[in-house]
């Protein structure tokens, strides 16, 4: 690839960065996605909880504020980060086709090919960034109700808070590994339709239908199979020792589902009529 190529993908990603984080309705989004957290820390501190049951990172959330931001990542993980990544990616393809702003983009011309790649780029990016939003907001708002002392971790054992902050950090690139799959599902889906709202809707199923396959016992043989079985897994970083087993696996199912459908929706982008 020439210096000329790189720049000019480089201005091209730019300009998809710009469009995308310069949006109305992503910037309340990603408010959205900080609301949770803070919501989560605020009631567990006026509730006067200490923990006791429900899942591990809640009962623990009273003992270091970092528990907010895990708390607030497995939650979000349902529902509210995947609808993030199906708007992003929704709008990547399909926005463009819809207001009629697709056809001007390649009569530049842009390679279809190197379009589609900086949108996907663009969307991986936006996934890094909402599961990081959610994060930052879950740890100010925990360490404000609870302090961030030495991390008590889900094995017992103690840990100092930069370990800790580096466990956060790769559970926050893990997740956007994950959604970064997900994201090329949507857009793939995009590069079917002129309607926007249509793949956002399409996307937003798609990762419902695996959570709710995921959670059916009579499935099991295909849950290994399903990309958000592991998504969870990133608990297992605040475990010690570290149990790494189900990441490594969550790891390459996303990367398998990522190459699938990037490369599905090369097939249909590369051969679509958007000059009509």
């Amino acid at each position: 690839m020439s210096v000329a190529e790189v720049g000019a993908w480089g201005r091209l990603l730019r300009s998809e960065l710009g469009l995308t984080l310069g949006r109305r309705r992503n910037q309340f989004g990603l408010l959205v996605l900080a609301a949770l957290p803070v919501m989560i820390a605020v009631t567990i501190k006026v509730s006067g909880s200490h923990g006791g049951h429900g899942p591990d990172f809640f009962s623990a959330i009273t003992s270091n504020g970092i528990f907010v931001a895990l708390a607030a990542l497995s939650v979000e993980l349902t529902l509210f980060l995947p609808l993030a990544i199906a708007v992003l990616a929704g709008d990547a393809i399909a926005g463009e086709a819809g207001l009629g702003t697709l056809r001007y983009l390649l009569a530049v011309p842009v390679p279809r090919t190197r379009l589609l790649l900086t949108k996907y780029v663009a969307l991986v990016i936006g996934a890094l960034e909402a599961a990081g939003i959610v994060a930052l907001a879950g740890v100010v708002a925990g360490g404000l109700a609870f302090g961030l002392p030495a991390m008590t971790t889900l094995s017992g054992s103690t840990i100092g808070m930069p370990a800790a902050t580096g466990r956060l950090i790769l559970a926050v690139l893990y997740i956007a590994a994950g959604l970064a799959a997900l994201a090329a599902i949507g857009l793939f889906i995009s590069t079917l339709t002129e309607q926007p709202i249509v793949a956002m809707v399409a996307t937003t199923a798609v990762a419902a239908l695996l959570w709710i396959l995921d959670a059916i016992p009579q499935l099991g043989w295909l849950h290994p199979w399903l990309l958000v079985h592991h998504w969870l897994a990133f608990g297992d970083l605040f475990r010690d020792p570290i149990f790494g087993q189900g990441m490594v696996r969550g790891l390459w199912l996303a990367l398998g589902y990522t190459v699938v459908f990037l490369v599905a929706a090369r097939t249909v982008f590369v051969r679509r009529d958007v000059t009509s």
